[in-house]
């Protein structure tokens, strides 16, 4: 080999350890805005019930979600699905998936504007729905808009039906939402690029293969601090 194909080969390696970082940075950004949404959701006064957030066994976040610049209607967003980790949901908080969000219209969109998701996964099915290559929200899954208000004693029958609940934030204006009709899907190559290595959603979630990233460990320790223990039946 010559100094030149030496040279081209130094390259070529310095080319894709780069693009495998600018990647890894760009999920640890993604990851830094999930954790800022759910810290600002969470502490909104008559926003998501805390327990009802103690009852949850993962949390679904979706920043920024806007409406397509092409199609009908089309939306699409990115964002994280993390998980209690043990026996029945029951450990601590573990390392966060990447999925993406796509619904063929939110026209609850005010004005066009960025609109912030948050899903609450209520039960072991709807996890299991989740960690399938692609669900759709009111088809493999059963979701409901999320109630509000600092109890969700009046949400009875909402929480003992739906495995989704799922609330929105656009312009400063929080609601519960539905989203029947959308999917949520993990991402694989996000996942491949954040953690550096080909691994599923239900090896994030349920198995446990990986630690998670500095801006995931953000995400796991604000939820940790939020909702340290799991008060479902």
């Amino acid at each position: 080999m010559n100094k030149l194909q030496y040279f081209l080969s130094g390259l070529l390696v310095c080319l894709i350890s780069f693009s495998a970082t600018a990647a890894q940075d760009d999920q640890e950004k993604r990851l830094g805005e999930c954790t800022r949404v759910v810290k600002e959701i969470l502490n909104i006064p008559e926003g998501v019930p805390r327990d009802l957030l103690d009852k949850a066994e993962c949390v679904a976040v979706m920043p920024s979600v806007k409406k397509a610049a092409f199609g009908i209607g089309g939306s699409y967003g990115k964002g994280a699905l993390i998980c209690r980790t043990g026996t029945d949901f029951k450990g601590p908080w573990g390392a966060p998936a990447m999925y993406r969000l796509e619904g063929a219209s939110f026209g609850f969109q005010i004005g066009g504007a960025a609109t912030d998701f948050l899903l609450l996964v209520m039960n072991p099915s709807g996890v299991e729905s989740l960690i399938k290559s692609k669900v759709k929200l009111g088809g493999d899954a059963t979701a409901a808009a999320g109630p509000k208000g600092r109890s969700t004693q009046a949400a009875t029958d909402v929480l003992m039906t739906a495995e989704i609940l799922t609330y929105s934030r656009a312009k400063g204006v929080f609601a519960g939402v539905s989203l029947e009709g959308s999917t949520l899907r993990e991402d694989g190559g996000d996942n491949e690029d954040l953690y550096g290595a080909k691994v599923s959603a239900r090896e994030i979630i349920l198995d446990g293969k990986v630690s998670p990233s500095a801006k995931g460990k953000d995400l796991q320790g604000l939820l940790q601090e939020k909702s340290p223990e799991n008060k479902s039946k």
